[in-house]
């Protein structure tokens, strides 16, 4: 399943109840995610962030946090400090 930006026009709730419903009734398909939310695709297995046409950063979450500059500053930004 390839979902490109499907929930930029969603609030932040029912962009959780869209994930939440995917990954209930689509656990065993392979989902390729491109968004710009952090909220929307820090739960993934596989993070690959871009920049200009280039990968920047590539990992889950938790790593990128510390290893990915550029992903942790958009991460700051969208959800505030660093938890």
């Amino acid at each position: 399943m390839i979902l490109d930006d499907s929930s930029s026009a969603l609030d932040y709730k029912t962009d959780a109840a869209l994930r939440r419903a995917i990954f209930e009734n689509h656990s065993d398909s392979t989902t390729i995610m491109i968004a710009q939310r952090v909220s929307s695709i820090q739960q993934m297995t596989h993070i690959l962030v871009m920049e200009e046409g280039r990968c920047i950063g590539y990992g889950a979450h938790e790593e990128l946090l510390k290893t990915c500059p550029a992903y942790r500053e958009i991460y700051q930004a969208q959800m505030g400090a660093l938890a």
